[in-house]
């Protein structure tokens, strides 16, 4: 199999993970939000530690934690939390729907952020998709009565993460590990008040999870798996494709949490969703054909 196939399958799994994700969180929607995220932090921190050992790239990791970086990686690690956090109480709160609109627009949001702290030129045809777009959260907005602030919050967090992810010159799994390691205390922290003081989560549950069951405490180690596996699949793609066809690709991810969250899960689509969603779609799909056209066209500039 050639660099390019692995790279093609290695997206495509990554892309497969993500978007079935809903489907493994709903199995834990009894654990409070909180002290999911936490196990999530701590046993990825674990799985990427231990990659990073396996490879003799471990001690990239404290380099990332002193000067200018350490205040990136921190920023970051916030960023990714909140993100995460999200999406995980999206599931508990049957909002999947929801979460697979952010993932849309996310490409169209770092649009924005990239004229606004890189300089990037909006073309005509991201200015399209980006009326698009407004147009479809304005009508989710007026026709819902509320605005989707669930997919402006997992998009814009994951855009402002991927422009934070630009100025750090490492690879995306060593700094992810660093990330990780920030907020590891406070995931310690958490979960020994949670085991210890019994402190009450957001679903009504006192006492933690972990340790009582032991379907539930797999699926709790699993979430690091769950998390770790899909971004060292990506970070193998991305060294091996175009930046259009992992950008094409990446749609998979939505795609397949919306369907998710219709056909496994029943969420209800109203006929404000019935418009907004296609005008999403088309945003993409003009956004995609014009990133396709221009990395095409700097590919053969390159080899002229």
């Amino acid at each position: 199999m050639s660099d390019g196939m692995k790279g093609i399958a290695a997206i495509v799994a990554a892309c497969v993970v993500w978007g079935l994700s809903p489907l493994f969180y709903k199995l834990l929607e009894h654990v409070p939000p909180l002290e999911l995220l936490s196990h999530r932090t701590l046993w990825s921190l674990m799985i990427f530690g231990l990659i990073l050992t396996v490879q003799g790239r471990l001690g990239q990791v404290p380099a990332l934690l002193r000067g200018r970086s350490a205040f990136l990686v921190a920023l970051a690690a916030l960023v990714i939390s909140i993100n995460w956090g999200g999406f995980i109480l999206s599931v508990q709160i049957g909002m999947v729907v929801e979460s697979s609109l952010g993932y849309f627009i996310f490409p169209l949001v770092m649009v924005v952020l990239g004229r606004i702290h890189f300089g990037e030129v909006i073309t005509r045809g991201k200015a399209i998709a980006l009326i698009l777009a407004t147009t479809a959260v304005l009508t989710l907005t007026l026709g819902l009565g509320v605005a989707p602030w669930l997919s402006l919050l997992l998009g814009g967090t994951f855009a402002i993460y991927g422009v934070i992810k630009k100025t750090v010159s490492s690879g995306p799994v060593v700094s992810v590990t660093a990330e990780v390691l920030l907020l590891a205390p406070l995931a310690i922290i958490w979960l020994l008040g949670t085991h210890l003081a019994g402190w009450q989560g957001i679903v009504g549950r006192t006492g933690g999870v972990f340790g009582h069951h032991f379907w539930d405490s797999a699926l709790l180690i699993a979430s690091g798996l769950v998390t770790a596996v899909p971004l060292m699949l990506f970070s193998y793609a991305s060294r091996r494709l175009a930046l259009s066809t992992v950008g094409l690709v990446q749609y998979l991810n939505p795609s397949l949490q919306f369907t998710c969250a219709v056909a496994v899960l029943g969420e209800t689509i109203t006929v404000w969703h019935m418009i907004a969603f296609p005008l999403i779609w088309l945003a993409l799909a003009i956004y995609s054909a014009e990133a396709y056209r221009h990395d095409k066209a700097s590919r053969r500039a390159v080899s002229a």
